[in-house]
């Protein structure tokens, strides 16, 4: 395939020792990001050795969103199917008073949010990294804010290439409509959060309403339904 020339700018000047291989797996369709092995994400730099989901402008533009809500309160926040770590690991630089817990499926995982906590030169004594299936490794644990960017899109969808060949289709992908892993948080949320915590959420913008149809249903007093940078709606805040 054809590849964006400022694509091969950005490999070179974020890789320098690239290569022919490089340029083969961005021919290829493989990710830019994948290749240079890292991306840049509200001041961090995110290794990506593991291949987990690449984080996307919007999780970087509610991510953001939630650092400022939170400043410097003294909170704690569950990072909810963490991935690269990127939420909680903005939480931690941003927010000096909160602590973060992690959780995530992959093993792999959990040792590349481990290795980007020292990366990043983060405070590892605010941070807890747990291996398991969403509030599995949490039981009696409570939190403030439990922030989440499952799998929201729907089996049927048809996603680009570089997509779908090369991301984890588990952290793509949740059942016929896109709902299967939202049902399960809405439904086990407020078992995991103090008196008036809050679920922040992204989520698909063909299924959000529903989502917050099921926080509700899951013992939310309300939700919120809040735009990204493009006026689409992306962000379920639910508050129990």
């Amino acid at each position: 395939m054809e590849v964006d020339p400022k694509d091969i700018e950005t490999l070179y000047k974020e890789k320098p020792d690239a290569g022919e291989y490089d340029v083969a797996r961005l021919k290829d369709g493989e990710p830019l990001a994948y290749v240079i092995g890292h991306i840049p994400f509200l001041g961090l730099s995110l290794d990506l050795s593991s291949y987990p989901l690449i984080p996307r402008p919007e999780t970087e533009w509610w991510t953001e969103m939630l650092c400022t809500y939170i400043g410097e309160r003294t909170v704690h926040v569950l990072d909810l199917c963490a991935g690269s770590g990127a939420i909680g690991l903005s939480i931690l630089k941003h927010c000096p008073n909160a602590t973060v817990s992690f959780g995530e499926r992959i093993e792999d995982h959990v040792a590349l949010i481990q290795k980007n906590i020292l990366r990043n030169g983060l405070d590892a004594s605010r941070a807890a990294v747990y291996a398991g299936d969403l509030f599995a490794p949490f039981e009696g644990s409570r939190f403030d804010i439990i922030a989440c960017n499952p799998p929201y899109i729907p089996e049927a969808r048809t996603l680009d290439r570089s997509v779908v060949s090369f991301e984890p289709k588990e952290a793509l992908f949740s059942g016929e409509d896109g709902l299967e892993t939202i049902r399960r948080v809405t439904e086990d949320t407020g078992r995991f959060l103090t008196p008036q915590g809050e679920l922040w959420m992204e989520c698909d913008i063909e299924n959000i309403e529903e989502a917050g149809r099921l926080a509700k249903e899951g013992g939310a007093a309300r939700f919120e339904i809040r735009t990204d940078q493009y006026e689409r709606p992306r962000i379920l805040v639910a508050y129990w």
